[in-house]
């Protein structure tokens, strides 16, 4: 029977370290390893669905940057994104980490490899475990290879969600030179710049060596606000107004803030005080520069605002940061060595650097004073109280403008060496080889974080204006009060030995019967460190973990694996893998895989798995130091029902919240299975469908605070209020809770060397239809789906698909593609009325020309008809009016690129 012509062109093999090379010397039928096996085949599909990203699609598509390339795949979600990371706005953990999601089960569940071994993971504590994809040497990448299919039998316990292998070039010679400028249409920023030298020497077969590297560099510029059309026609103000902020300038005055009762508002009321010129004050929230609408245009008089109807409230949103600045290079080489006899000597050395700059709004403060320093005040019944008595003391909740924008380097730089041998032993294809890899984060304060005492003293002794212009000795106090540098420093440390090898231990009527096997041995370490200034609380803007915050944890890990392939007959074939794999603490588990792989005719391959996996708790999730945080602006459903009077502005705020690790968390375990098909009618036309379904329990997961707010009946004891019933603090805690379901179908359509009298034409096309995505809060709760809903931090899109057609003509060329999310249910916010996002679709168009053999160049638009990101009433992140997770605020991007080789 001859091979199908399916496996030749709906999947390309991926070229493991060394295998081409060791190949040539042993077959004449070059033997691959494929992601998702360790038993090297000849060229061919096996049961599990892997899809490839070529270097050409990656050229076509003009994408840069690891984190860009895995925005396009249409089986992640809810990525993280610098665009997620400004959205943060710095109230919580892990800006700056550009990381994968595969299937929406979260960045933990998805494994990052490089060459089919692994990275440090991003240094930093927090929620998400995973390697920062700004630390992937994008330029020297030829191909990556998406393992749609939970692999915990043969890569570890963070392949639940599926495997991403980044595969770069190997035994490259000559110079190769590329570079890239492209800006928005609209202006004002995102500007990207890029550079890229590749260079490599030797040929394996003729000279017994081959030694490559690659080093790119590449600048963006940040984008304002300001400078987009598209926020304005958003009017947050006037459909948001909730989610801006009560900290204005000049400072609105929160009565009885620090009073159980409401004496100070109740003796204003009685005199008949009126801040916005019109009514008696009816709330806590006051402002007398209400009466003159509030200073605009940052400040507005918005009476369904935050700052009620009494006070002001501030548009952030008309004048913050939508995309961060950022400088990032990487270098990457590798060197191969025949040792002779079969035997190869291999080195790899990657090292990325990435700087990224976040500029947010000016610092904010919630000031006491005695109300002799509040002008508004002052001649007020309030100014009757006896001295030191608490009800003289307003709170005044003030933007520290004049104190200049909060500003901030986050540089996050990793490496990683690997060396080892490979080659022919008994029989045996054998691999195996050390590898050390460490990630480091430091994150440094530049301007507008400020020692917080200073500025309460200078607030208290009238040193500072929180109502108008400060003096020259104000404005200095500021300056002095200025912390500038590291904050925070942590270093993430990965150290491995693995081992590998396969051979055909006998004859089956379809073929070798194969047999692998392998290990790992591996040292994981995290260490984390605050500077004394934050250790001690001083720093205003920032969160503290306390004076015993700094921690360093390490744990050993591992694991052992065998996997067969039987090929029973031409037309049918059995694969089975085992892992066992031990984490230090958290304990281990056997993860075992079934495969098979059906041809019943040329033109139709069938293939189905089944296995089972577990996720071991991350460092961060066991030893993490209890950290305080900020939610986004969200409804307390208690305010609301104390007063039928009371609004959602009325009773939304950020509520402080304080983070907990468990150091008794359990693993995650996890069963998946997926059954597919692949069918080519004929060459060049191909449609492959998978259908697959995960199933998680034991959840390692926190609550959202939008999840503890909706159910206070359940979740009650977590929030914890003041005697008057006003949220103090909310306890986010690290728990194994309940269940998650998600399944769905993978669908592709592969159209190529089409023919036509206007040139050759292809057609490709891959998409995912999420069919369940579910998870229970807790064990024997009701589940609750995010499919087409957002729900807590994020929205599984029902169908995602990225299409692209391309034409050749000689020395000419084009690329026209679509990517597209559907349509979602709005994030339900307490006391307003649910609604739809809409859909997200982009177009993009890219044009090559190969002047000479040596030059190429390319032109491209990206979001070519300037598309907006949809409205969307989240409250999850801290940038307001569409979810910057999965949305380009940069609008219309045009480039142009060159590349010339030199041979």
């Amino acid at each position: 029977m001859k091979t199908p012509r399916v496996s030749r062109t709906a999947l390309a093999a991926t070229l493991m370290l060394l295998g081409a090379a060791q190949a040539q010397a042993q077959s004449t039928l070059e033997r691959v390893e494929v992601t998702g096996s360790a038993i090297k085949r000849i060229e061919g599909e096996t049961a599990l669905p892997v899809q490839v990203i070529t270097r050409a699609e990656i050229d076509k598509a003009g994408v840069t940057t690891a984190a860009e390339l895995v925005a396009r795949v249409a089986a992640s979600a809810n990525n993280l994104t610098d665009g997620g990371s400004v959205a943060y706005g710095g109230f919580r953990d892990q800006m700056g980490f550009n990381a994968a999601n595969l299937r929406g089960l979260g960045v933990s569940s998805t494994l990052v490899l490089l060459n089919g071994r692994r990275m440090a993971n991003f240094a930093s504590p927090g929620d998400a475990a995973g390697v920062d994809l700004n630390s992937i040497p994008a330029a020297a990448i030829q191909r990556v290879e998406i393992l749609l299919d939970g692999a915990s039998s043969l890569y570890g316990s963070d392949a639940i969600g599926g495997v991403i292998n980044f595969i770069t070039r190997k035994d490259f010679s000559g110079i190769d030179l590329n570079v890239l400028a492209g800006n928005t249409t609209e202006g004002g920023g995102a500007n990207k710049r890029s550079a890229t030298l590749a260079g490599g020497a030797g040929d394996f077969g003729r000279d017994g060596f081959n030694l490559f590297g690659v080093l790119d560099v590449q600048t963006t510029s940040s984008l304002n606000a300001s400078r987009r059309k598209f926020i304005k026609a958003l009017d947050i103000p006037g459909r948001l107004p909730d989610l801006l902020s009560s900290a204005t300038f000049p400072g609105n005055i929160k009565l009885d803030q620090n009073l159980d009762g409401s004496e100070q508002r109740d003796l204003l009321i009685a005199e008949g005080f009126k801040a916005n010129g019109r009514d008696v004050i009816s709330s806590y929230t006051i402002n007398p520069a209400a009466a003159n609408g509030c200073n605009p245009p940052a400040n507005l008089y918005l009476p369904d605002g935050i700052g009620g109807v009494d006070g002001c409230t501030f548009d952030y949103m008309r004048d913050i940061e939508l995309y961060p600045k950022s400088n990032k290079s990487s270098a990457f080489g590798r060197g191969i060595f025949n040792l002779g006899a079969g035997h190869q000597f291999f080195v790899e050395a990657a090292v990325a650097r990435a700087r990224t700059y976040y500029t947010g709004t000016p610092n904010r403060v919630d000031a006491e004073m005695d109300v002799s320093l509040v002008p508004a005040l002052k001649n007020t019944g309030l100014a009757a109280f006896d001295a030191g008595d608490e009800r003289r003391i307003i709170v005044v909740r003030t933007r520290l403008a004049e104190a200049g924008l909060r500003t901030s380097e986050l540089v996050a730089s990793t490496s990683r060496f690997v060396a080892g041998t490979t080659g022919l032993l008994g029989g045996w294809d054998y691999e195996w080889a050390l590898n050390h890899s460490t990630s480091k984060v430091s994150d440094r304060d530049h301007q507008g974080y400020l020692n917080e005492q200073m500025v309460m003293d200078g607030f208290a002794a009238g040193t500072l204006n929180a109502f108008g212009p400060s003096s020259a000795t104000g404005l200095a106090l500021y300056e002095q009060a200025q912390i500038r540098g590291e904050v925070r420093h942590a270093t993430g440390t990965m150290d491995s030995l693995d081992f590998k090898a396969s051979k055909a231990i006998g004859q089956l009527a379809g073929g070798d019967l194969a047999l692998a096997f392998g290990g790992e041995l591996r040292r994981e370490k995290q260490d984390y460190h605050q500077s004394d200034a934050l250790k001690n609380d001083l720093i205003l803007g920032e969160t503290s973990q306390g004076p015993d915050s700094d921690f360093g944890k390490s744990r050993r890990v591992g694991a052992a694996f065998a996997e067969i392939s039987a090929p029973v007959t031409k037309q049918l074939e059995l694969d089975a893998a085992l892992r066992y794999e031990h984490y230090q603490v958290s304990g281990g588990a056997a993860s075992p895989k079934l495969g098979l792989k059906y041809v019943p005719m040329p033109e139709l391959l069938v293939r189905a798995s089944v296995g089972r996996g577990f996720r071991a708790p991350s460092l961060s999730d066991l030893y993490r130091p209890v950290t305080q945080g900020s939610s986004a602006t969200l409804v307390d459903p208690v305010c609301l029902a104390a007063d039928p009077e009371n609004t959602v502005t009325d009773c939304s705020d950020i509520w402080t919240t304080l983070n907990y690790s468990n150091a008794r968390l359990k693993p995650e375990k996890s069963r998946q299975y997926s059954l597919g098909m692949v069918f080519e009618p004929q060459r060049g036309v191909s449609l492959n469908v998978d259908y697959w379904n995960i199933q998680k329990t034991n959840l390692i997961s926190t609550l959202g605070v939008d999840v503890i707010l909706g159910n206070l009946a359940k979740y009650g004891g977590l929030v914890h209020r003041r005697p008057n019933d006003k949220i103090d603090t909310i306890d986010l805690i690290k728990e194994n809770r309940g269940k998650q379901k998600i399944s769905g179908l993978d669908l592709g359509i592969a159209l190529s060397n089409l023919k036509t009298g206007l040139g050759q034409f292809g057609l490709r096309l891959n998409g995912t239809l999420t069919l369940k995505s579910q998870q229970q809060t807790g064990d024997g709760d009701p589940f609750v789906s995010n499919l087409g809903v957002f729900i807590n931090d994020g929205v599984v899109q029902r169908w995602r698909h990225n299409l692209a057609l391309d034409w050749d003509d000689g020395a000419f060329s084009a690329t026209l593609s679509n990517s597209y999310l559907s349509a979602y249910d709005d994030q339900h916010v307490i006391g307003k009325t649910d609604r739809r996002v809409g859909s997200y679709s982009l177009w993009n168009l890219s044009a090559g020309w190969e002047a000479t053999k040596a030059l190429t160049l390319r032109a491209g638009v990206q979001n070519l008809f300037d598309k907006s990101p949809p409205f969307s009433q989240q409250a999850y992140f801290f940038l307001s009016g569409y979810d910057p997770s999965y949305t380009d605020p940069r609008g219309r991007f045009a480039y142009v690129s060159a590349k010339y080789t030199f041979r």
